[in-house]
């Protein structure tokens, strides 16, 4: 009897905090540079907290090492629900790759998936090729000519590319840059032939001409691009990577908090603004609850780890 009450003594605190809270303004560390693929949707979710709060939910950009430098800061913040993380898939493949100081099921705690995508393999008009199949076909050609950018080693769109090398036969060069936006803005510019990008960060360029998609990454063709063969239909067998946000808090933050943070975004994302958003980046809705998040992040860290041990790919 004893032993309970020492128990309940000790979550007393928490639940006060789970309680009272948010009773401060919170934070949403993007651990990438200004405009790349996680900041809108970080940012919607920031202004939906606000409204359901009534607190203040800012954006902080911590960008650094291929996203590990902010996700390594929030891992090492308090647990108490006011240091949140908004990170892509890059979250699990850093620490599959053996690259990340971090464990991401012992460090965070899951809060909400915010939305899944596919990664657009695009390539700059510059360069004579129109599908999957001719990038390859140029690529062998040219082995090690052909570059393309990533935001970082060990992010998703690095990643991705070197599947697709392993799994095509072919050898590209990796050009990292620090963060999705300036590595998409080398590919706009022409510095770099090709990327695996965010769809919800290249579709204004599609539209234009200034960028030319050849594939989606995912095993089934994305609702917002029909018209675009998968990679594995297109040429590279078995190739899939599927990509989303999630939003994660530090280790030990009370189930309270995070089951708040859940419910509200869920409600957020389901508004009618919000909806209409995420179509026009090509984003679709995930919720999931914590739970089921923390649990999709365990197959992601198993399934990525096989994947990379597999096919040899090493950090840069």
């Amino acid at each position: 009897m004893l032993c309970w009450a020492a128990v309940a003594m000790a979550l007393l605190p928490a639940i006060a905090r789970a309680q009272t809270y948010p009773a401060k303004p919170l934070r949403i560390v993007v651990p990438f540079q200004s405009g790349g693929s996680v900041e809108p949707i970080a940012r919607l979710v920031a202004q939906k907290l606000t409204a359901a709060y009534g607190r203040p939910v800012v954006i902080e950009n911590r960008p650094g090492a291929g996203g590990m430098v902010g996700t390594e800061y929030v891992a090492k913040s308090a647990a108490d629900g006011y240091t949140l993380l908004a990170t892509p898939s890059a979250f699990v493949m850093n620490a599959a790759l053996g690259n990340a100081s971090y464990d991401p099921a012992r460090d965070f705690e899951a809060v909400a998936t915010l939305a899944s995508y596919p990664l657009l393999l695009v390539s700059h008009p510059s360069l004579p090729v129109r599908s999957v199949k001719a990038l390859i076909a140029l690529a062998k050609a040219r082995p090690g000519d052909l570059n393309y950018s990533s935001g970082g080693t060990g992010t998703s769109n690095h990643v991705a590319a070197e599947l697709f090398g392993n799994l095509a036969g072919v050898r590209l060069t990796h050009v990292p840059y620090k963060g999705g936006g300036p590595a998409f803005t080398a590919l706009v510019g022409g510095e770099v032939h090709i990327m695996f990008v965010a769809s919800q960060t290249a579709t204004p360029l599609l539209n234009s001409g200034k960028l030319r998609v050849l594939g989606v990454s995912t095993a089934k063709r994305s609702p917002f691009f029909r018209d675009v063969p998968t990679i594995a239909e297109a040429g590279v067998p078995g190739y899939e990577v599927n990509s989303w946000t999630a939003l994660f808090a530090p280790a030990g933050t009370p189930a309270a908090i995070l089951k708040s943070l859940n419910g509200e975004i869920a409600k957020g994302l389901r508004q009618p603004d919000a909806s209409e958003l995420l179509e026009k980046q090509g984003l679709e809705p995930s919720p999931a609850t914590s739970e089921e998040v923390a649990s999709m992040i365990r197959t992601e860290v198993a399934k990525w780890t096989k994947v990379i041990r597999t096919m040899g790919i090493k950090p840069q």
